[in-house]
């Protein structure tokens, strides 16, 4: 029994990242007002080194994380440190670049099988049986 390989996970190299701290928002006291915790991360799809297909795939998607310039932006600030931060933003832009990773299968169209088709014709004229019952009762007398 042969298992279809699956190629490992792209890894976004660093360098083509472009990370700037910045304070998060919402609740969280004098941390939040004071430490520059959230992390902004751009990547330019069009200048990395990604092959070209999974540069089309990934700006073919419709995500809002996607401008119109082809960078992607993510903000992460779920954590107290800026580090954690960081890594969450790299994680969630790997999750995104390996969505696109795999070209789709290219869906080749077959003809349903005669018994396929049978059944789906018996299904029909079953579903028409009960649904004629439906009607007015008439008075057979």
């Amino acid at each position: 029994m042969a298992t279809a390989l699956t190629p490992p996970p792209l890894e976004v190299p660093e360098d083509e990242v472009e990370i700037t701290a910045m304070r998060a928002q919402g609740a969280g006291g004098q941390n939040v007002n004071k430490v520059s915790s959230a992390v902004h991360l751009r990547f330019d799809v069009w200048a990395s080194s990604l092959c070209e297909g999974v540069k089309e795939r990934l700006l073919s998607l419709r995500d809002s994380r996607i401008t119109q310039d082809g960078v992607v932006v993510i903000k992460a600030q779920q954590y107290r440190s800026q580090d954690q931060n960081r890594a969450d933003a790299l994680q969630r832009l790997n999750a995104l670049v390996n969505t696109v990773a795999v070209p789709p299968r290219v869906r080749r169209a077959t003809r349903p099988t005669y018994g396929s088709q049978q059944r789906r014709l018996a299904g029909k004229s079953q579903r028409s049986e009960t649904k004629a019952l439906r009607g007015r009762v008439k008075d057979g007398s």
